[in-house]
């Protein structure tokens, strides 16, 4: 297995229109040379693995990066870093190049982990438009914990959407929407008899990336993702309890992104008020 992998296509618009129904978000001007937004790159120059190299949870297991460090391992999305240095646009070629950047054993409390970094270049008119890490955790297969739902007979008290929040609708049918447009595999966010018997989880998994797109939309919308007119922006995003299918989501941000440090806050939480993920926008264009 190669220890970087390239591939080069040219950026169709359909892929964004589809990216902003699902998200019920605006779509730039991709006609007339308007960049994409930060993070929609992701269902671009995606990796389409054979069905013969997917393992029994969806994921490639080899030919890919990053190759699972052992079999039967559960891998998670934890979180990544991204910064794009101008706009990524449509109607052009663009090459992605991807190489793991680094491996780290740690035991922690549900057995051995796994953390590997995995580094994303794209590439467009000879310039990195999109510099990105993105955090992956392996660990042992296990029954869910408790951490994952409330125990039986827990009350349950839903918060209402609050100022600044809005709620994005999750649905079965969303997810799997979402898993065909990123060409994600992975089981667990759409097939419920797996996530059940095999991964031990109460419900569907909405995805890490489905969340932090969602909170990039949020920081997008308060005008924080311009890049002082030139793009150059970084979002950094923690993804911190798992968020399921019957769980909601809501979506927050807040800040001053015409301010002199340009940043914008973000969050995710369920509808009773635990929050599942965080994020920081921050202009860097002058």
């Amino acid at each position: 297995m190669t220890d970087v992998i390239e591939r080069t296509e040219l950026l169709d618009p359909a892929p964004a229109y589809a990216l902003g129904d699902l998200l019920g978000a605006s779509v730039p001007d991709l006609a007339q040379g308007e960049g994409l937004p930060p993070l929609w790159h992701w269902v671009y120059l995606l990796e389409r693995p054979p069905i013969a190299d997917l393992g029994v949870d969806g994921h490639p297991v080899r030919g890919t990066l990053p190759v699972p460090p052992g079999p039967g391992l559960r891998r998670m999305w934890a979180g990544g870093r991204v910064r794009t240095s101008g706009p990524l646009r449509c109607g052009a070629p663009a090459t992605k190049r991807t190489r793991v950047v680094s491996v780290t054993e740690k035991d922690g409390r549900s057995g051995r982990l796994t953390f590997v970094t995995v580094g994303h270049q794209v590439r467009q008119g000879g310039t990195v438009v999109v510099d990105e890490e993105q955090d992956i955790v392996y660990r042992d297969a296990a029954g869910a914990s408790a951490a994952t739902t409330p125990p039986a007979g827990t009350p349950r008290v839903e918060v209402p959407a609050g100022e600044g929040e809005r709620e994005l609708g999750i649905s079965p049918t969303l997810l799997f929407r979402f898993s065909a447009l990123t060409y994600n595999a992975h089981r667990i966010h759409y097939d419920r008899d797996y996530c059940r018997d095999v991964e031990g989880y109460p419900g569907l998994l909405t995805h890490g990336p489905l969340q932090a797109l969602a909170m990039a939309e949020a920081a997008r919308a308060t005008g924080g993702s311009t890049g002082g007119g030139t793009g150059d922006v970084s979002f950094a995003y923690r993804l911190v309890a798992p968020l399921f299918d019957d769980q909601g989501l809501f979506v927050s941000a807040a800040g001053d992104p015409d301010g002199p440090d340009g940043v914008t806050v973000t969050a995710v939480r369920d509808r009773y008020g635990r929050q599942t993920a965080t994020g920081t926008l921050q202009a860097l264009g002058g």
